[in-house]
């Protein structure tokens, strides 16, 4: 997706009403230390748009960024976050779970696990309670540029045992440094959301406008041989007439010689 537009729409601290949104939603849950908003930020193509911090537990709140006017990302709060109290905690966990019963418009939960680790056991128990919302989770393994290339089957494999994950789960490596997966990630969002008819026909119109410009670039050089355009035939004209010229030329040099 081609990022045009993105605005912090809602924010819903514990207290708040969940939007009835009129746009599909996808919603992102992860530990506190796990580079969630940078996962955010990185989709969204922005650099600070998703508060990022050294000090974990900055997202206490339900936060709402409306992409393109075509889509919601949801950005839920960080769990297992220490230094929180268990009433804190508890409140955190009473957004979470009336978000995923009061929306009418989310279409899919992706957890984020840090694929170095084998999974904790609040991210079991993240994964659990939300199966047992009605939702499977798709899983995100960030920041593979912390493993080698060969490392990364492995770990994913770690994730699928550590979870006890349902079939068929979707296990995507992503790394905010290399921004390795985002394709993945936007293409998986993509499929599992309804976009906005004049959204899906203005993309169209401008991947039909962007090859028809590709398809008009011309070698400069040779272009009269290639078109029929009035220059190339003006051109065409000049190189004829130059040669007749020529010809003319050599044929009166030959008639002086004779001559002599």
């Amino acid at each position: 997706m081609v990022i045009k537009n993105v605005e912090l729409e809602t924010v819903c601290g514990i207290t708040s009403t969940i939007p009835e949104n009129l746009l599909d939603e996808v919603a992102f849950a992860g530990k506190s230390n796990v580079g969630k908003s940078s996962l955010i930020n990185s989709l969204m193509n922005r650099k600070a748009l998703a508060h990022t911090s050294s000090q974990p537990g900055k997202t206490q709140t339900i936060n709402f960024y409306n992409i393109n006017s075509a889509l919601y990302l949801v950005d839920l709060p960080g769990y297992g976050y220490a230094n929180a109290n268990v009433e804190i905690k508890a409140k955190w966990g009473q957004m979470i779970e009336n978000y995923l019963h009061t929306s009418k418009k989310l279409k899919a939960v992706f957890l984020l696990i840090d694929i170095r680790h084998e999974p904790s056991e609040n991210d079991q128990m993240m994964y659990d309670w939300m199966l047992h919302q009605g939702f499977a989770p798709i899983i995100i393994a960030t920041k593979s540029d912390k493993l080698k290339p060969t490392q990364i089957a492995e770990h994913v494999t770690a994730i699928q045992r550590g979870l006890h994950v349902e079939p068929d789960t979707v296990i995507l490596p992503f790394s905010a440094e290399t921004r390795q997966g985002r394709e993945e990630i936007w293409q998986t969002i993509e499929s599992l959301v309804t976009l906005p008819q004049a959204y899906v026909e203005a993309e169209a119109a401008r991947l039909k406008a962007k090859e028809k410009a590709a398809s008009r670039v011309v070698n400069p050089k040779g272009r009269w041989k290639k078109t029929d355009r009035p220059v190339a035939k003006k051109t065409l004209k000049k190189a004829q007439m130059k040669k007749e010229k020529s010809k003319k030329a050599g044929k009166q040099a030959s008639k002086k010689a004779k001559r002599k």
